[in-house]
């Protein structure tokens, strides 16, 4: 009987690339959203994401994970466990563009309730912000974590801006810049609740094409 050598190099290249090959949920103009994340040594899930754009030019990818994929924006500032925003230069910002873009409806939402303490932990993101000597490039990855028991952590590039941020409300204001009912980008709320959310494709699907089409060239 003939003895096939071609399984054990097809279980190889399966193994090899279910390893390595990232699950990509979306491709946003180039910008790619994996399916899951890990925070705080928990796996959360994209629950959605979106392109912030001024005028014509397209400013920042944005993608929001959770534990568990929610769709109101009050269930998922209350819920428990990690999440994480994840947003990606698409062109170069400046500290003085990002207070007047994102920054600034925070604080004027610390004015509004007189939480004074939301502000100034804002004060202390856009200072960290001012000392990097480009400003946020295109490319760059800043990521704004919530990690029970710790705070809030604003990490550019991997690398934490700093100290962790005490307390959930500054969390939660971090949200409302895009979830709340006055968002900095009203078209983005929708799209980071998952409205209108297209199924990520099976890339075990994918995997197995990748395969079959390799067995040949055994």
């Amino acid at each position: 009987m003939a003895i096939s050598l071609r399984k054990p190099h097809t279980w190889l290249l399966a193994s090899s690339l279910s390893l390595t090959s990232p699950c990509w949920a979306l491709d946003l103009e180039g910008i790619r959203l994996a399916n899951a994340t890990q925070v705080s040594g928990q796996q959360l899930v994209l629950n959605g994401a979106g392109i912030s754009k001024r005028w014509f030019f397209n400013i920042y990818a944005i993608g929001l994970y959770l534990p568990d994929r929610r769709d109101s924006s009050s269930g998922i500032m209350n819920m428990d466990g990690p999440r994480r925003m994840q947003i990606t230069l698409m062109r170069n910002v400046s500290s003085s563009e990002f207070d007047e873009a994102i920054a600034s409806t925070l604080t004027r939402y610390a004015e509004k309730t007189g939480r004074q303490q939301i502000s100034a932990n804002m004060n202390q993101v856009v200072k960290a912000l001012a000392r990097q000597p480009n400003g946020l490039r295109k490319g760059d990855v800043l990521t704004l974590d919530w990690l029970p028991g710790s705070g809030t952590r604003i990490e550019l590039n991997g690398r934490p801006l700093l100290e962790p941020l005490r307390g959930t409300e500054f969390y939660a204001a971090l949200l409302r810049i895009w979830l709340g009912d006055d968002p900095t980008d009203p078209t983005l709320k929708p799209k980071l609740l998952g409205k209108g959310r297209t199924p990520p494709a099976d890339d075990g699907a994918s995997r197995k094409v990748l395969v079959a089409q390799n067995q040949n060239e055994w």
